[in-house]
């Protein structure tokens, strides 16, 4: 099943400019010691629990169990944090002397299961994707709250989202924040709407049932169709993500018999990969093909594309790699090997400057306790590792079972959270 929300990795303009008036190799070094001194000395220094079986407005059982921390999303001064069950609950972050205190649960609704968060900061909101028991949680419905009213404990004061469309499964909403785009499949009547994500304003309609799944990069989106009726190719198109105008449309020839592994496009590069079959980069403005060998590359469970370094990270195991477009691996990370064998992105966090890599990791050392360890993504190399300090069982327990991370750039704080629903705040 298609995750119903999907977040694109930020821009980040500032680093462009930046760059122009630094020489690269100086600001590297810089930056690189810079790294190491903002994650100095890092401890645990508060703890959260979303577990509260009293809580009077949660009326589905299961919702007042403990559950595991899946997702963690931080707008400013506010922590949210999803918890499996499809509680979720925001929380007020304050200094050290004031504490962090239960703002409010977002699940308005007493049969109200949460499935997916995104932080719009166009308009400053929080967005909540819920199902709902009345409809044996099949359709998808999203709510738009600013964080005002969280602060204010108002959850119910948000409004909902695309009302006007059928979200039941297989239909999709995805939150694309590079182009400040919301894509919504609609099964029932078969259309794709792109929609503005500053307004929520219509923008305009895909009337198309070839269509097998849309990929969004800056500028634009990639239409793939299903095979062609011999199996010998794949129709494409590229919209504009703004209009909705086609600016190409093309056949990528395919192997018959073998399954498709993923299609990807990066800007004016598309990848296209088959089972046992090397990986191919095509420039679809002047028809250059690259091949790279299937021993080389191997399909990776997940991708995240790195906009401003012309780069793309893939997950394979417990493995990150970096590649450039022309199919090399640009860099060996010295101790980032992943905790969780299945890729979870939702443990992992990119900077928005797309420079540094965060995760929950399996320590170099064999220990059974997880660290968080902090990568250059440029050259590999290790910044820092969070681990529990000799002793200190607060810490220890708080990296046993490590389900979900989010690093706070504004506050320079890393946010974690257990297998037991609970959220672990670590700073220096």
């Amino acid at each position: 099943m298609r995750s119903p929300v999907r977040v694109r990795t930020e821009l980040n303009v500032t680093r462009k400019l930046a760059q122009r008036e630094t020489s690269r190799k100086a600001n590297r070094t810089f930056h690189r010691s810079n790294a190491q001194e903002k994650f100095k000395y890092y401890e645990l220094c508060a703890e959260m629990d979303t577990h509260d079986p009293k809580a009077s407005n949660l009326r589905l059982s299961f919702l007042k169990k403990r559950s595991k921390i899946t997702e963690i999303v931080a707008a400013k001064d506010v922590i949210f944090a999803l918890a499996q069950s499809g509680v979720c609950v925001a929380y007020s972050r304050g200094s050290k002397d004031k504490g962090n205190g239960r703002l409010c649960f977002l699940n308005v609704h007493p049969f109200e299961v949460i499935r997916s968060l995104f932080y719009n900061k166009a308009n400053n909101s929080i967005i909540t994707v819920s199902v709902y028991k009345q409809d044996n949680f099949s359709s998808l419905n999203c709510r738009s709250t600013p964080l005002e009213y969280i602060r204010r404990r108002e959850p119910a004061a948000g409004f909902s989202l695309f009302e006007t469309e059928s979200l039941r499964y297989p239909g999709f909403v995805e939150f694309d924040d590079v182009n400040g785009k919301v894509l919504t499949y609609s099964a029932a009547d078969k259309v794709y709407k792109v929609w503005d994500l500053k307004n929520y304003n219509h923008l305009y309609s895909i009337h198309d049932t070839n269509i097998h799944e849309i990929k969004i990069s800056p500028g634009i989106m990639l239409l793939i169709y299903h095979k062609s009726a011999n199996g010998g190719h794949v129709p494409l198109k590229i919209l504009s993500i703004d209009n909705g105008d086609v600016l190409q449309s093309f056949k990528h020839q395919v192997h018959r018999s073998k399954k498709i592994d993923f299609i990807e496009q990066f800007n004016e590069k598309l990848l296209v990969k088959q089972e046992y079959e090397n990986l191919q980069i095509i420039d679809v403005r002047t028809g250059d093909r690259t091949d790279v060998s299937s021993a080389h590359f191997m399909t990776p469970s997940a991708f995240i594309f790195l906009y401003e370094n012309q780069l793309f990270l893939t997950f394979r195991h417990r493995n990150v790699a970096v590649w450039n477009f022309r199919g090399e691996k640009v860099t060996t990370f010295e101790d980032h090997t992943l905790w969780h064998p299945d890729c979870n992105t939702n443990n992992i966090y990119i900077t928005s400057q797309q420079d540094l890599i965060i995760s929950y990791c399996k320590q170099s050392d064999g220990s059974e306790l997880g660290s968080i360890n902090v990568s250059s993504i440029l050259n590999g190399g290790s910044l820092a590792r969070i681990r529990a300090r000799p002793g200190n069982m607060k810490e220890r327990m708080a990296l046993e079972d490590v389900t979900a991370l989010f690093y706070n750039e504004e506050r320079n704080e890393i946010y974690t959270g257990n297998k037991d629903g609970k959220v672990h705040i670590w700073t220096n």
